[in-house]
């Protein structure tokens, strides 16, 4: 059992939904954001996702796009995003953390020799968002191997014919992205989001995870109302860009948190 599986069994216990946070590593810089990673847990952060840098982004929105741009720019690495999760472990053994990215630098780097220092540094799971179900021998197969969670997204386009194979490797949980496009859209609304929540729900026990587009505690609160919790990234990402002081941001994730943990 992940990080990631204990922490779903707690919340359900405790009959609360998820709030899970993204941040982008080494944005503005690797202090900034290891001092806000650090701060997310007491701010009532369930779970983190750790972006990232990569020059490619294809999933994300502008704002994401920037934060990877200037931690690149900043000097970010891989290497240097599993020192920060290092880091993090001597504090708390228990905040699961999922990395969210790209394959180019895992594969770069090696499989197995990644899938070994993640393991290593204390991430929990996985979201390489450019790797379909079709390539599972590449990265997911391996990576439950050495036990870490392979996390796969749903969309609004996935449909009742292509959803078991997304499905099919998948686990900790599934990410449904709320609306047809990138991150730091639109706002979803829950009475859309609903059906297709409880249509994955049909073909799975894994929690369902609801992201993209959210960016106020109400929304928070309703969208996590219709699922098993949600994401917020953008507008926390967006928060650190706008040079907004680490105590500041973590008091505007403890209020999305407050408002997810109601859902």
């Amino acid at each position: 059992m992940t990080r990631i599986d204990q922490k779903f069994a707690e919340l359900k216990a405790a009959g609360k939904k998820a709030f899970v946070s993204y941040i982008m590593a080494g944005d503005p810089d690797m202090e900034t954001s290891l001092a806000v990673m650090k701060g997310l847990p007491a701010a009532g952060v369930d779970i983190i996702e750790i972006g990232l840098p990569f020059t490619d982004p294809m999933a994300d929105g502008p704002t994401i796009q920037l934060a990877g741009q200037r931690a690149l720019e900043g000097g970010m690495t891989l290497d240097k995003t599993l020192a920060m999760v290092t880091d993090f472990r001597k504090g708390d053994d228990t905040t699961p953390i999922v990395m969210m990215g790209y394959y180019n630098p895992i594969y770069s780097r090696g499989v197995d020799l990644f899938l070994s220092q993640a393991k290593t540094a204390g991430i929990d799971g996985l979201i390489i968002v450019d790797l379909p179900p079709e390539e599972d021998a590449e990265l997911c197969i391996p990576a439950q191997k050495a036990g870490l969670n392979f996390i796969r997204l749903a969309t609004p386009t996935t449909d009742d014919k292509r959803l078991p194979k997304v499905l099919q490797n998948t686990s900790g949980f599934v990410y449904y992205v709320s609306i047809t496009g990138i991150t730091g859209a639109a706002a979803p609304k829950p009475a859309d989001v609903a059906p297709e929540v409880a249509r994955i729900k049909s073909q799975t026990d894994l929690p369902v995870i609801v992201g993209f587009g959210i960016s106020t505690p109400e929304a928070a609160e309703g969208i996590a109302g219709i699922a098993d919790g949600c994401v917020v990234g953008s507008a926390i990402v967006k928060d650190i860009a706008e040079g907004m002081p680490v105590a500041e941001v973590l008091d505007r994730v403890a209020k999305l948190a407050a408002g997810a943990h109601r859902g």
